[in-house]
């Protein structure tokens, strides 16, 4: 039955990935993690039910086609099992060789269609994303601009006037460098072309607002 397998999937142009027993199989998924598997119920070391449900309890199987070949009659339970186990299709036995190629045409549309929609999330997330940053950068160029230039006016005129001590003249020169420093961060977020984070403490990120990342084309993680 391998050896058949083997044949009909090689004739469609695929290269299996072929095991001996449920231990090797789950094995191979580890390594090499295939977006179509094709398990048999019945086999030594650990049966295809539970290989399906390993699958659907990794990370990497969540896309995972799975198919699920058995010679148990269809009228029992097997079916109902199979679904339970995380398998996407049923194929009973004998195999029909048109048939199977029909199943594996199927499975193959499902993926491509699995792989599109995760792409349009990923794209739906980033455009969300990206239009959460301009809310923000708007919001903060209106409730920071008009205050910090009138602090930046003020601190510009004590600077330039003669008054107090050395001690005075520093204090008014340090709140004018650092409200220099908040403009800059609110011009930078406002010229951002492509945002993407970087890494700020253990388990969380921020903004990059460096003076380089305006026109980076990197994408946001």
């Amino acid at each position: 039955m391998l050896a058949m397998y083997r044949e009909l999937l090689t004739e469609m142009g695929h290269m299996p990935i072929c095991a001996n027993n449920g231990g090797e199989a789950w094995g191979l998924y580890e390594r090499y993690h295939p977006p179509l598997v094709l398990l048999d119920v019945a086999m030594p070391v650990m049966t295809g039910l539970e290989i399906s449900q390993r699958i659907r309890g990794s990370q990497q199987g969540l896309d995972t086609f799975i198919l699920v070949i058995t010679g148990y009659d269809r009228e029992g339970d097997i079916l109902s099992r199979v679904l339970d186990a995380g398998g996407d299709d049923f194929l009973g036995k004998p195999i029909d060789a048109d048939l199977f190629h029909a199943r594996i045409t199927i499975a193959l549309r499902n993926i491509h269609q699995r792989h599109a929609r995760r792409a349009a999330e990923r794209a739906l997330a980033r455009a969300q994303w990206l239009a959460g940053i301009g809310e923000t950068s708007l919001a903060l160029q209106h409730e920071i601009n008009n205050p910090l230039t009138a602090i930046l006016g003020n601190a510009s005129l004590l600077e330039m006037d003669d008054f107090g001590g050395d001690e005075s003249r520093e204090l008014v020169h340090t709140i004018a460098e650092q409200a220099r420093r908040i403009g800059e961060v609110v011009r930078r977020l406002a010229a951002l072309k492509n945002p993407r984070s970087v890494p700020y403490l253990e388990g969380a990120t921020m903004l990059d607002l460096s003076s380089s990342s305006g026109g980076d084309t990197g994408g946001a993680s």
